[in-house]
Formats: structure tokens, sequence, C-alpha cells
């Protein structure tokens, strides 16, 4: 850490540092030894500008290594693949001069329609997490630091930068923010970015209990938060609930703005002081741009994370590719791929490489030969010309691979998705082609999920090749001849209808509000508990070879954690790798839970025949809930089924444990029902007794006979309780009863 003496600093220095120099750059002062730094966008690349800037990728950047985007790596549930990745992104921000790179994203995937799912993991918060983790540990571990964004509920690009998106604390707590806790608590990244968004009508950027109470207590977060750029509403009160640097700089307006507070007495000095100290901190990372950019080698590794990260949806047969095949390649996306999304983390790729190119290259060595057609135009109105000559040339093929995917107009940062079809164009071509080929599959490019509805049916195989970065052609080849074995798994769910989606009747929301009415129930949680029938789940992925779960064991280590000890083997002839998921299942509590929630994962490479055993560790947070009466993280005591699925709606084994729980006892008040009343584990056998004391026989089975009307007031408060059986307790005794409880609970 960068030594400096803060209280050498006049107020307007320290103010300074607040406020970036630039667009990129913070502010330096040299005479107390207090460099300027470079932040730059990520997360899946580096885009370092070195003239013209801009937050939205339409400037030009200098060239650096597209890797996989989140959207992909999410489907690669390989924490090491996020972590290769996060430090190949590291080493050329190092080449580059960059001393915090702004990723990665690890917001939710609420609903399929979010313009910038291509920058998120998934729908899952544990997989998020896990994976957003490695990634800063894996970038921070070669030297610059990370910046995890964006700090909270950023789920729609629609009225980004001012829509309140009104959550719940369960939810917040269950769903929201478990990934930036693990980033944070685990990797503890250099900065946090906070979102542009208000969180239940307080914007990210002055919101202290998101930024302090939260963030630095709950979660003991001791790096500077940095605004997303253009999103300090009020500089004061950003200053005061723990908002540090702005980005990018005000010109000196907003500088001005907080040492004017200092001195009306509106902000204390020592809450500036807080904000330098953790700015200044961050100039420990200062680098020199080093200029080793190592090319070649980094898109080798982009091709390798890319193929892991593929997902195969549906194999009739038509895959692998077989030597010796007429292979008819359809789809302009062969030829000029989508490999990323549009906006701020638009990357230079160092190189780009086609489809067609590696298809071609490996057709050669295996004696077969590919020809391609366009068959649609991206630019122009589909005449049909296109459309026929392709379907010629898929009847006279053993194969046809259509390569189809949405374009940079249809998705990006900014705005959000009006429908989940793809272009109508591509949806004839698909069908035409699949009812000439003897067989057909379909390759897709897309940040976001894309319906298959209306095609899925009529193809042989379909491969889910989202967002793979700069070396997705390659990749794609691999996997479809077989050179690697897919084993990616969807990282969020397919739906049948966009309508099915639980937050479609909130989604983007009306008159500056969004409501989470959908709470906990995200993703696969409401899938598997509302019994809606999905098109692919959250979990699922094929692959060429099989595997079986075996032997299911239980080793309990204290009350509440558990480790899973399973045996996989591959069956098949050909070596692979498979994810192990292991899902929670409860209705232990107070709250709705899930019908089932991933706990834990792992990637098993295993060749031919192998088989392994592996261990996974669920720790008492794999059975709680967030409880808001006692604002904490709650396992109520009740029988769990582990289970090991190889989706979200498929379970292989499982086993029950009952789990002893917290012991819970809640104080007393008025206000408490009568059935909280009577289920207090205390009080309750008092006033139970104390009532049957008081009846007399007739009176009791009387009262016995009525228990049905009994039953109608346990929902009501006990003052209206009293009210309403003109003061069936006296109050005396329920007042003895209360303090007995508050010296329980």
């Amino acid at each position: 850490m960068t030594s400096v003496d803060i209280s050498a600093l006049t107020l307007e220095q320290k103010a300074s540092l607040l406020s970036g120099q630039d667009f990129w750059s913070t502010k330096n002062i040299d005479d107390a030894g207090i460099p300027s730094i470079v932040l730059a966008d990520g997360p899946h690349g580096i885009r370092r500008q070195d003239s013209d800037a801009d937050h939205l990728g339409i400037h030009d950047s200098l060239p650096s290594t597209c890797f996989p985007p989140a959207v992909a790596v999410g489907s690669s549930w390989d924490p090491a693949v996020a972590a290769k990745v996060g430090a190949a992104v590291g080493r050329e921000a190092l080449a580059l001069g960059v001393s915090v790179v702004l990723g990665p994203g690890v917001n939710i995937k609420r609903s399929p329609l979010c313009g910038r799912n291509f920058e998120y993991y998934s729908e899952d918060p544990l997989l998020s997490g896990v994976l957003g983790a490695a990634h800063v540990t894996g970038l921070q571990e070669t030297g610059p630091g990370a910046s995890v964004k964006h700090f909270a509920a950023n789920n729609q690009e629609t009225e980004r930068m001012r829509i309140s998106a009104d959550v719940d604390e369960r939810t917040l707590r269950e769903i929201y923010f478990p990934a930036f806790e693990r980033v944070v608590t685990e990797a503890r990244p250099a900065t946090v970015m906070c979102s542009y968004n208000k969180v239940n009508g307080v914007y990210a950027s002055h919101n202290k209990w998101l930024l302090t109470d939260v963030l630095r207590g709950d979660w003991a977060f001791e790096g500077a938060v940095v605004s997303d750029w253009g999103a300090v509403s009020d500089r004061v009160a950003g200053v005061e609930a723990g908002m540090d640097l702005e980005m990018p700089g005000s010109g000196g307006a907003t500088d001005q703005q907080i040492i004017d507070a200092v001195r009306e007495g509106r902000l204390t000095e020592d809450q500036v002081d807080d904000a330098v100290k953790r700015v200044v901190a961050l100039t420990s990372l200062a680098r020199e741009a080093t200029g080793d950019l190592p090319v070649d080698r980094h898109h080798t590794l982009a091709r390798t994370a890319a193929a892991e990260s593929i997902v195969l949806l549906k194999n009739g047969g038509a895959l692998p590719l077989r030597n010796g095949q007429h292979i008819a390649v359809i789809g302009p996306f062969a030829v000029s791929p989508r490999f990323q999304g549009g906006g701020s983390s638009h990357i230079n790729a160092t190189r780009t490489e086609s489809a067609l190119e590696d298809l071609t290259a490996l057709a050669g060595e295996r004696n077969a030969t590919v020809d391609y057609a366009p068959g649609f135009s991206l630019e122009e109105p589909d005449t049909g010309r296109l459309k026929n000559e392709a379907e010629a040339m898929a009847r006279s093929a053993d194969v046809a691979v259509v390569f189809a995917g949405l374009s940079d107009r249809e998705e990006s940062e900014g705005f959000d998705r009006e429908g989940l079809e793809l272009p109508s164009n591509q949806i004839d071509l698909i069908r035409a082609v699949a009812a000439a080929a003897p067989k057909t599959v379909v390759v897709l490019s897309n940040g976001g999920v894309v319906s298959l509805e209306g095609w899925h049916d009529d193809v042989h195989a379909v491969v889910e090749g989202w967002l793979l970065g700069q070396a997705s052609g390659g990749a794609i080849a691999d996997v479809l001849f077989g050179v690697v074995n897919p084993s990616g798994r969807l990282a969020e769910t397919i739906p049948l209808r966009l309508e099915d989606n639980p937050s479609w009747l909130n989604f983007p929301g009306e008159q500056g509000h969004v409501r989470y009415g959908e709470g906990v129930l995200v993703g696969y949680r409401y899938y598997t508990t509302a019994g809606v029938q999905v098109r692919y789940p959250f979990g699922h992925g094929l692959s060429y070879t099989t595997f079986e779960t075996s032997d299911l064991e239980l080793e309990t280590l204290s009350e509440d954690t558990v480790t899973v000890h399973v045996t996989v083997t591959n069956t098949g002839d050909r070596a692979g790798k498979h994810v192990v998921q292991v899902y929670v299942a409860t209705t232990a509590g107070p709250v709705r839970r899930p019908a089932r929630e991933l706990r834990a994962f792992t990637k098993v490479s295993l060749e031919a025949g192998e088989s392994k055993r592996v261990a996974l560790k669920l720790d008492r947070r794999a059975f709680a809930y967030w409880d808001i009466q006692l604002n904490r993280w709650v396992v109520p005591a009740g029988n769990y089924a582990v289970q090991v699925c190889s989706d979200a709606f498929t379970v292989l084994a499982e086993q029950e444990i009952a789990l002893a729980g917290d012991s819970i006892i809640r104080e007393l008040t008025m206000d408490s029902t009568v059935g909280d009343w009577f289920a207090h584990p205390v009080v309750g056998p008092q006033l139970e007794a104390g009532l049957a004391a008081s009846l007399t026989e007739e009176q009791a089975q009387q009262a016995q006979s009525n228990s049905d009307h009994l039953k109608m007031v346990e929902s009501m408060p006990m003052q209206q309780f009293l009210a309403f059986t003109n003061g069936a307790f006296p109050a005396e005794v329920l007042e003895s009863l209360m303090e007995l409880s508050k010296k329980e609970a």
C-alpha cells in the first residue's frame, strides 16, 4: 500500500482525489507522492483507449485479446476456466498500463430480455459467485485490481440510470447479493463498482445501507467503491454513504461540492479522509505499461476456454461430424462471427477467425468437403434467393450446419430486448434447410437466451455457442468435429415462452419503478417450484460420451455442515467432462422455499471407463434462509433432501437428512399473533396451563370442540384478540410473560 500522510493534504487536495482526472484516470498529487492510475473496461479483455474516450465502445481502443464473455464462461461451470481468463486479462492490463480492470459483472439474469446478459454469468447466485471470485483471484494475482460490478440489483438496461429496483431484503440477501458477497469475502477485489439504478428508492451511489452497512459492515470490505461512469447523483451524500471515487472526472465541480459541505458542517472531514485513504490505497497498483502482450498464447487460451463453454443442447446422431462427409455450412455468422456484445466491454480483438475457415481446415484433415452459402442477410431485406440457394446446397450434402443468432442490433448494452425469437428470415431458413438436408445442425451465436420454438423439432442437433470471444470459430469447429468433447451446461433456463419467465409481469417496470414481485423464485427456482415446463432446464448439457452417478453418501461434519460423496463414472467410449450438481430441497421454516436450490458443484474430467469419487461440502448457508425479523441467516429445524442432479429438473440420486436447526426464541409483544404466543417454547406452555386452569370442565370441552374457531384467531394480534374477548388474559399476566420472552430471546 502507498504510504501517504493524509493529514498533510489540504481539504482541497483531499476532495480532488475523490473524482477522476479525466475519463479513465485518477488525479495525481506529485508533491505528496500520489500517482495517477488508469482504470479500463473489462471484463473479458482490456478496452484501453489512448485518444477519444467513451464508455459505450464507440471509439477505437488498443488491440487486446477478446476472451469469451461471462455468458460463455458461465456455461463452462468451471472456476479454473474463469481463473485462467482472469489471469490473462490481468497480464494484458499490465501490458497496456491499466491498474484497475472494470469487471467482472456478477449481476443475476433475472430476465432473459436484459440487454447486458452477455456480461453476466448466470441466473444462479452460487454459480455467479464462484466464477466471479475465481476471475477476480486470477486477475489480481497478476498485479492489477478488479472492480466487481454492478452493485446492486442492476438487472435491466431500460431506464437503468434512474429506475428504482424495488426488492425485499430476503430476495436481495438470497439472490442478488450472494455473488457479490462471495467475491468480496473470498477474492477481496480492489474495488466494487456501484450501479446506476436506485435500490428501493435510493440511488446506489449514495445508498448508505448498501455501501456501508452491508458491503463494509456485514462483509468487511476494505477496498474502494467506485461509481459506474456517470452514476453519481449526489456527490456529498455519496461520500457520506461510502462511495469513494467518482468516475469520470467532473472538472472539479463535485470536488467543490465536497469542500463546501465540510465547511458548512454537512460532511465531516473524517468522512472525507476515510474515502481518500481508500482511493490512495489504489495507487499502489500503479504500473508502467510493459508492452508485453502474449498474442498467440492468449489466442490459444481463448479458443480452449470457448470450447469448454459450448453447450450441446440436442443431438440426434448428427454430431460429431464424421470423416468423408459433404458438409453444407450456411449463414453469415459462419464467415463474420459475432463473438462479443456491444457497448462498454467491446474489445478491439488482436485477431479473429471464422468457423468456416476452421471447419474447412479440419475437414481437409478428415477427407471431408465443405461448401458455403450465406442463406440470409443481416443487412438487406430477404428476397428468397439466398434461402433457395442454401436449400439446394443442403439437399446435396450429407449434413447441413446452419449458423444463426442475434446481431448487435438485436442486443447490446443500453437497451433490453423485446422478445426471445430469432429474426424471422433465420427461422424460415432453418426450416427450409431442415426439410432439404439429410441431417441439420444449428449453431447459435447470441448473448442472451433465444427461443428454439418453431424449428427445434425439425433439426437433429442444436449447439448453443453464445458469444465465445475472438477464437469462436476454432472452438466451434473443435466441438463439431469432436476434437473437443462438449462439456458446457446451461447457466440459465431456456423457456418455452417468454410469458413463462417469473419476471415477465414486472419487467422492465413502469413509472420509474420495477417491482421484483417474483421474490426469490428467480429462474429455475420458479420453474421447478411451479412445475412450469421449459425447453431446456438450468444445468442441462449433453456430451459425446455418457456418465453414471452412484453411491451417494452424506457425511455430517457438524450440526449444519455436510459433505456429499458421490461416484461419477464415464460409461462411454471417449474422454469427457461431467458437472456434478448438488441441490438442497426443503419445506422447513416459516418462509416459502424453492423446490430446490443449487448448493455445490464441480466439474470432473474422466477418461473412458474411469470412475472418480468426489466430495462437495455443504456449509450452513446451504440450508439457510434470510430471516427478515431476526435480520440474519437462519437454519430451521426440519428435513432436507440433498439431491445430485443432471439439471435443475432431473434428480439422479438423493438422501434426506434431519437438522436440529437454530434455536430461535422470538420476543413477544402485543402485536405478536395469538399463534405466536401459544407456539412460544417457554411462554406457550404457561399460557396454555393458565388458560386450562381458568376454564370449567364444560368450558374446556366446548373449547376443544370449537378448535376450528380457535384456529381462526391464530393470526390475530394479541392486542386485537383481547379487545374481541373483553380481556381473555389479564394484562399483568401478559406483561410478565412478555418480559419472560425478552429474557429467553
